[in-house]
C-alpha cells in the first residue's frame, strides 16, 4: 500500500509540537525514516551550540553499528557542512536535496565550475564514508541547523520524486520544531532568572509564532498593549479584582494567546481565500494546542485561562468549552476584546481592514453576546480618551 505522505508530515508535525526535548526529537525523526521508507540507515548532523560543531545523532539502522552516537563531529568550515551553508545544493541541482547520484553526475560535468567539483569531491569522500545516498538540509531562515543523512533503501530501488519532497518539507517542518523546542527550554529555565529575561524569551517564541504566519505581524505586540491599558481603566474601578499578579499573568497570556497556532498549517494560515469549514475547525483548535504546549511550565498556570478561552463569547457561542456569561475568566474577556478590535483594523488576506471607529462599533453592537459588558465598557472609554 503506498504511503499517504500528506498525512504522515501532518502527523510527524503534529508530534513534534509536543516535543521539548531536540535530542528526543531527532529520535523520533530518524525513527519514522526507517520505519515509513524503510532505508538502511538514517541520521542527523544536528548543531550543537556548546561544541560549535555539526554532531552525527544516529538513531538506527546499519550505521549505528559503526559509529556511536556522539562521536562524529564536523565543523563550520567541513566541506560537506559548507556545501550547505552556502547553498551550492540549489546552485547546482535546484533543489535542496544532495543525491550521491546527482553529486557524482555535477563533479564529472563540464559546466560545473573549478571551486565547486573540487568542493564535491570531498563532499562525496564524506558522503561515502557514512554510507549515505541523499542529503537534505534543515534550516530555520538562513541557518542550518542540521542535514538528515539517508542510507540506501532496503528494496534497492531510488529515492523517487515524492519521497524526496517529503523528505524537504520533514526536513523543514523539523527546523522550526528544533528552533522551538530550544526556545521552550530557554523558556522554562529562564523562568528561575530575572523577569526581564524571561519575558524576552517569551518574545522570542511570539516571534516565531508571527514568522509563520505572514498576516499577523505585530498583532500579538498591539492585543498586548490593549489589554493591559483595559485591565488598567478596569482596576480604576475595582482594585481587588485587578492587581499586579492579575496585570503580569495577562501580559504573558496576551502575548502567547496564539501560540497554539504553531500547530496549524501554514497553508491554512495564508490563505488568501474563504476558509472551508474543516481549515476553519482546524484554526479552533489552536487554544488547546497552545494549553498542552505551555500546560507543563507550572510558573504560568496563571495565564493559561487567557490562552484557552480568549474566544469564548457571553452567548455561549464561542470555542473551545462553549461557556457562557461569568464563567468565562476576566483574563480571557479582556483578551478577546483586544484580539477582536486589532483582528477587524488589520489587513487579512480575505477582507480589508476596517475603520477604526467602525471596528468600535462593532464591539459596541455585540457587547453582552460576544464580549463581556465590563470589558467592553472600559475599552469604549479608552476609545473616547484616544488612548488607541
Amino acid at each position: 500500500m503506498p504511503i499517504d505522505f500528506k498525512k504522515e508530515l501532518e502527523t510527524a508535525a503534529r508530534n513534534m509540537i509536543f516535543v521539548h526535548d531536540p535530542d528526543l526529537l531527532i529520535k523520533i525523526i530518524v525513527r519514522m525514516m526507517l520505519d515509513k521508507i524503510k532505508v538502511e540507515h538514517a541520521s542527523i548532523l544536528l548543531y550543537k551550540p556548546e561544541r560549535q560543531a555539526y554532531v552525527l545523532t544516529v538513531s538506527g539502522g546499519s550505521l549505528a553499528k559503526k559509529i556511536p552516537v556522539g562521536l562524529a563531529c564536523f565543523d563550520k568550515d567541513d566541506s560537506l557542512i559548507r556545501f550547505f551553508r552556502e547553498r551550492d545544493n540549489r546552485l547546482l541541482f535546484n533543489s535542496e536535496v544532495l543525491t550521491l547520484e546527482n553529486a557524482l553526475s555535477a563533479s564529472k560535468s563540464s559546466q560545473t565550475k573549478e571551486r565547486l567539483r573540487h568542493l564535491l569531491g570531498d563532499v562525496l569522500y564524506q558522503v561515502r564514508l557514512l554510507e549515505t545516498v541523499a542529503c537534505v538540509p534543515s534550516y530555520y531562515r538562513d541557518e542550518l541547523l542540521g542535514i538528515l543523512l539517508l542510507g540506501k533503501k532496503k528494496d534497492g530501488s531510488r529515492f523517487n520524486g515524492r519521497e524526496l519532497d517529503f523528505f524537504v518539507a520533514l526536513a523543514s517542518n523539523m527546523s522550526m520544531a528544533i528552533r522551538n523546542a530550544n526556545l521552550f527550554r530557554e523558556l522554562k529555565s529562564e523562568l528561575d532568572k530575572k523577569h526581564q529575561l524571561f519575558m524576552r524569551t517569551t518574545i522570542a517564541l511570539v516571534a516565531a509564532i508571527e514568522a509563520k504566519d505572514n498576516y499577523t505581524h505585530g498583532h500579538t505586540t498591539r492585543v498586548t498593549n490593549l489589554s493591559i491599558e483595559i485591565a488598567k481603566k478596569l482596576a480604576q474601578k475595582n482594585r481587588k479584582s485587578i492587581d499586579s499578579r492579575f496585570i503580569e499573568s495577562l501580559h504573558i497570556a496576551s502575548l502567547l494567546h496564539d501560540i497554539g497556532k504553531i500547530g496549524v498549517p501554514e497553508q491554512i494560515l495564508n490563505k488568501r481565500s474563504s476558509l472551508t469549514l474543516g481549515e476553519r475547525n482546524k484554526i479552533k483548535e489552536h487554544p488547546m494546542i497552545g494549553v498542552t504546549i505551555l500546560k507543563p511550565i507550572k510558573e504560568l498556570e496563571h495565564s493559561l485561562a487567557g490562552i484557552k478561552y480568549h474566544h469564548e463569547r457571553p452567548d455561549g457561542r464561542g470555542y473551545p468549552d462553549g461557556l457562557k456569561g461569568d464563567q468565562i475568566p476576566l483574563i480571557a474577556s479582556i483578551i478577546s476584546v483586544a484580539d477582536s478590535f486589532d483582528a477587524m483594523t488589520s489587513d487579512r488576506p480575505y477582507r480589508s481592514a476596517l475603520y477604526k471607529n467602525d471596528a468600535i462599533k462593532e464591539i459596541k453592537k455585540y457587547n453582552h453576546l460576544q464580549f463581556n459588558p465590563r470589558v467592553t465598557e472600559a475599552f469604549l472609554e479608552l476609545a473616547q480618551e484616544g488612548k488607541f
